[in-house]
């Protein structure tokens, strides 16, 4: 998958720029942007403050907190010169993003306090457009962007949102701007940057559902992989990400994560789950490395970093694998990372009622603490 965050950042400022200056020789001061409190004025500044911010954040490599400063204009700055600050802003983030290296996250606080360089262009870009449609219609004038510039929002910033039949308008709608037929208004709204969970050598990256319709059409999801990756497997559960999300039930943290050595930066598999916890409060687990990367112990650090996670919340009471029969090494991954034989009852119930393979074995491992104590 091509890294082209800071070209649609372009784009995006470029789109915002042309409603600009058709309208600057009106007065943004006594005009309220759309739905906002901010002047049109106030607003397009914002949307400078946040390019330049942004682009702070990525370059400073900020890890704690947002970088100390501000820009300010001169005073008597006109409309034009606002929009020279806009451009402005616009270039030095879309030259930042395609010059930070694909590993670098920087600090944001939302959902998990932290964005590398696509979910940065993603958050950037929104704020471009929303705050663009936000000015347009304080001004009374039309604005669409760029088609894939929502969808390019959506689906890194937006995995919990079902997509709609019209990007732009499912944006809109998703950050409460608009209404889209069949789905309630949207009173309160975040955006959702990818989980990444530490482990010792690796690091477990939360899989978008851009990066995951790359992977499961045969491309690399914006990884750098080892030679022989990504694994069947890893693809097969990125189609599973992919479905989930056009149904709108994807939630990223019970999704697909791969598996990245902070050596090298270099995937070398996947894992992550089949879904969200059953009324019994189980998910299933997988997980699959490329052979190359086999026999060191990868899988086993990753599961247990990975199921540490998962069962510190509050949604599982148990996680479990079903590993065929004659896989001793993956037997022996799950042994090592804390699972246990399941009962004969929990087997036969598989069997029985969730039609498992008879080939197939299922080990477990358990909430330490029963949740709602």
């Amino acid at each position: 998958m091509r890294h082209r965050g800071g070209e649609r950042v372009t784009e995006a400022v470029a789109s915002c720029v042309q409603l600009l200056r058709a309208a600057a020789d009106r007065d943004w001061e006594a005009v309220p942007a759309g739905r906002l409190e901010w002047s049109c004025h106030r607003t397009a500044f914002h949307i400078a403050e946040d390019l330049v911010g942004y682009a702070g954040q990525l370059a400073a490599r900020a890890q704690d907190a947002y970088v100390p400063f501000e820009i300010t204009l001169d005073e008597g700055t006109d409309n034009e010169g606002l929009i020279q600050v806009v451009e402005m802003g616009g270039a030095l983030f879309s030259v930042t993003v395609r010059t930070t290296p694909r590993e670098v996250r920087a600090c944001h606080p939302y959902p998990f306090r932290s964005a590398n360089r696509e979910g940065y262009a993603a958050m950037g870009i929104a704020e471009v457009l929303l705050h663009t449609n936000d000015i347009a219609e304080g001004l009374g004038l039309a604005y669409e962007p760029p088609a894939e510039l929502p969808e390019f929002v959506l689906t890194t910033i937006f995995p919990h949102v079902r997509p709609g039949p019209d990007h732009w308008r499912t944006l809109l709608w998703a950050t409460g701007r608009g209404e889209l037929p069949g789905r309630p208004p949207v009173t309160e709204w975040r955006w959702r940057n990818n989980l990444v969970i530490e482990a010792d050598r690796l690091t477990l990256q939360g899989v978008t559902p851009a990066a995951a319709t790359d992977l499961h059409t045969g491309g690399d999801g914006g990884f750098e992989w080892v030679d022989g990756g990504p694994f069947q497997g890893t693809r097969d559960a990125a189609g599973m990400v992919v479905k989930a999300y056009g149904e709108g039930v994807h939630r990223p943290e019970w999704g697909l994560f791969v598996l990245v050595r902070r050596a090298d930066g270099r995937a070398v598999g996947g894992m992550g789950f089949h879904g969200v916890p059953d009324e019994d409060g189980h998910a299933e687990v997988g997980y699959d490395l490329t052979e190359a990367a086999r026999g060191q112990g990868y899988a086993t650090e990753a599961l247990r970093a990975l199921s540490d996670h998962a069962l510190s919340g509050d949604e599982a009471l148990a996680l479990v694998a079903a590993i065929h029969e004659d896989n001793v090494p993956s037997r022996g991954v799950a042994t090592r990372a804390g699972y246990t034989r399941a009962t004969f009852e929990e087997e036969r119930t598989a069997y029985e009622e969730r039609d498992m393979d008879r080939d197939l074995r299922l080990y477990v491992r358990r909430s330490a603490t029963p949740k709602g104590q």
